[in-house]
């Protein structure tokens, strides 16, 4: 009986000192990407990346915002989308371009502050506010603010709303690498009431909290990538049904009070790097 326990003990002691280390605080102060071919490595929300570029801080049709950061890397793919998005963003709303806000870390991972996604390079986040000029310093980059689009009761679009906001939504979904896009739910509503006809689309915009400020583009895994794990399909339609609905109702946005005696949720666990697959241990280690 002695031999099984002593065995188990040894393997608990085989299992390297930073298997337990919190994810957090390796990927979040890595400095640089890994040289070599890129792979995202696990999930959105549990994976790293290897081979990440860094998006220029400024380019003819965007500017990287937050540059203090250093989120503004992504796999390659994720840097060809914000090229094509912000050329589109021109041509098809009128805008300057786009501000570009959290891509990823040098390497990917769990961020000390923030998201929980964004951990393959293969999300970003684009500001609302419309840019009204592309040479802002990197102060003014600190210190400008984006704007929402949604009234304070979250729920429909406020005055900052513009069919421009909708054209480059549009842009962005109608792209083949989309799988997703997250908005306020106010702004999904709009947009399945304006879109007419042409709206097969619009199943990638996918309402979720917070997104008011910003919209959230996220990548299919690309191709070849055997260690990189998509999210489920999104559902058939076009997703201007009862469920968006919900997302503004009075039970979604005002839920009644926890019963006296309820048990208060325990705070999300961080990641350790036995949460993450193997290969970001060879990512952070090289």
């Amino acid at each position: 009986m002695l031999k099984p326990v002593l065995i188990a003990i040894a393997a608990l002691l085989a299992v390297p000192a930073s298997a337990q280390t919190e994810a957090r605080q390796l990927f979040g102060t890595a400095e640089q990407g890994t040289p070599g071919s890129p792979e995202p490595y696990g999930s959105y929300a549990r994976g790293c990346v290897a081979g990440a570029v860094q998006l220029p801080e400024t380019g003819p049709t965007w500017q990287a915002m937050r540059l203090s950061r250093n989120r503004n890397w992504g796999h390659p793919d994720m840097i060809s989308f914000i090229w094509r998005l912000s050329q589109r963003a021109v041509n098809e709303a009128g805008w300057n371009g786009i501000y570009v806000g959290d891509i990823s870390q040098p390497r990917g991972g769990p961020m000390l502050s923030g998201h929980a996604s964004h951990q393959m390079g293969l999300d970003a986040d684009i500001w609302m506010l419309p840019p009204s000029r592309l040479d802002l310093t990197r102060q003014q980059r600190e210190d400008l603010s984006s704007i929402s689009v949604r009234t304070e009761d979250q729920r429909s679009v406020n005055a900052n709303w513009t069919p421009g906001h909708q054209a480059v939504l549009r842009a962005a979904a109608t792209d083949p690498a989309v799988a997703r896009i997250f908005v306020a739910a106010a702004v999904k509503q709009e947009m399945c009431r304006t879109a007419g006809p042409d709206r097969d689309w619009l199943r990638k915009i996918r309402p979720w909290w917070g997104h008011n400020y910003h919209f959230h583009v996220r990548l299919n895994c690309p191709a070849g990538a055997n260690w990189c794990e998509n999210q489920a399909p999104i559902p058939a339609g076009d997703g201007c049904d009862e469920t968006l609905a919900w997302w503004t109702s009075e039970e979604a946005l005002n839920p009644p009070p926890a019963a006296p005696g309820t048990p208060a949720p325990e705070p999300r666990r961080q990641l350790t790097m036995a949460d993450l697959p193997q290969q970001c241990s060879m990512v952070i280690a090289n």
